[in-house]
């Protein structure tokens, strides 16, 4: 099992940027694929980016792509999430996960994430 605590979220005017931070304990985190996913007011929680366990492989939502970076740090046990040229249609709750299916690859389906972290708000205003 393993535990995750977001941070770094706040409130920002478009274009600026935020690094999100997920730090996790237990489990070796090394261990688990990990992804970053976003829930704004009256919709469902979507796909962001996700990350392969050794780091070398990412994948982002086409929203994203080309402003947000995955990566993580196994040796620190923290994921994170560098978001840049921020818009308002990125508000929402972010949050970190983790799947932990052996697999050389990534995943980008919510539903074979286990762990969850509390969340983090992130606000864009125009």
């Amino acid at each position: 099992q393993v535990q995750l605590v977001e941070s770094g979220g706040g409130l920002v005017q478009a274009g600026d940027s935020l690094r999100l931070s997920c730090a996790a304990s237990g489990r070796t985190f090394s261990s688990y694929i990990m992804g970053w996913f976003r829930q704004a007011p009256g919709k469902e929680r979507e796909f962001v980016a996700t990350i392969s366990r050794t780091g070398v492989s990412t994948y982002y939502a086409d929203s994203v792509k080309g402003r947000f970076t995955i990566t993580r740090d196994n040796a620190g046990n923290t994921l994170y999430l560098q978001m840049n040229n921020l818009k308002p249609e990125d508000t929402a709750v972010y949050y970190c996960a983790a799947d932990p299916k052996y697999s050389s690859g990534y995943s980008i389906n919510r539903h074979s994430y286990d762990y969850w972290g509390q969340g983090t708000q992130v606000t864009v205003s125009s």
